[in-house]
């Protein structure tokens, strides 16, 4: 059987073909805020979202709901965001990792009962992660200013766009009957709860400790994103926080 091609993936599909004459942005250093006081009103409301809902609501799943629970329910949100992930792989013409997690998702899929259980790790085929940000910044795109997101927190322009691209870049939500299309994005949702739990003192550490959370918080994503996007050598001059913070 034939699926037609998600609209909003078509036009993203057919840049693939440029993607070999794209090449990726300089490094950008510094910080480039211009509108921080909007920022800071964002990053305002995030805060109070969390203290009053989602910090107390991911304390309350992680002490609830059994860990082997949660593992398990950790395994499937990963396993069935591979294609959004193959997709973007794919579209970055690196075709050695798209190829890297189509075979982990089918080993998953297969001999870890629906992607409950992450086999492939064990064997070597560790998940390889990107997004559509990082699509966007092979393409050449620069990375903008920064920005706070509603409910997503710290961001870029570029990052910000890909956040909202992402939502439609999984063949899952196209090619699977209603309402089993909405299964990726309810286990990303319930994912992170648990991720929020997991990670919760340091996420408190950087939220309510800090003498100015949101200059923290900033200099912790820009720093680790440039980190991640150029494979380790950001060659910024920011605080390398995200060495300190996961060595």
């Amino acid at each position: 059987m034939k699926f037609p091609l998600p609209i909003p993936i078509a036009p993203v599909l057919l840049a693939l073909a440029l993607v070999s004459a794209c090449t990726a942005p300089p490094p950008p250093t510094g910080i480039n805020d211009p509108n921080e006081a909007v920022n800071r009103k964002v990053h305002a409301f995030n805060k109070a979202f969390d203290s009053a809902f989602f910090g107390p609501a991911a304390n309350a799943y992680g002490k609830g709901v059994p860990e082997p629970v949660r593992a398990r329910i950790q395994d499937f949100s990963a396993n069935i965001s591979l294609p959004s992930l193959i997709v973007n792989q794919l579209l970055q013409a690196r075709l050695d990792d798209a190829g890297h997690n189509f075979s982990r998702l089918l080993l998953n899929t297969t001999l870890g009962i629906g992607g409950l259980f992450d086999v492939a790790s064990d064997v070597g085929l560790e998940e390889r992660t990107t997004d559509f940000g990082e699509t966007l910044h092979v393409w050449g795109v620069g990375e903008g200013k920064y920005v706070v997101m509603p409910f997503f927190g710290p961001s870029t322009s570029r990052d910000a766009v890909g956040t909202v691209v992402d939502f439609f870049t999984n063949p899952l939500s196209y090619t699977l009957p209603e309402p089993e299309r909405y299964t990726p994005t309810f286990a990303a949702i319930v994912s992170r709860f648990g991720d929020r739990y997991t990670y919760g003192a340091t996420i408190d550490d950087l939220m309510y400790s800090s003498e100015d959370p949101y200059t923290t918080m900033r200099l912790f994503y820009l720093d680790a994103r440039r980190y991640e996007l150029s494979g380790g050598e950001s060659g910024d001059d920011l605080y390398d926080i995200y060495e300190e913070a996961y060595e």
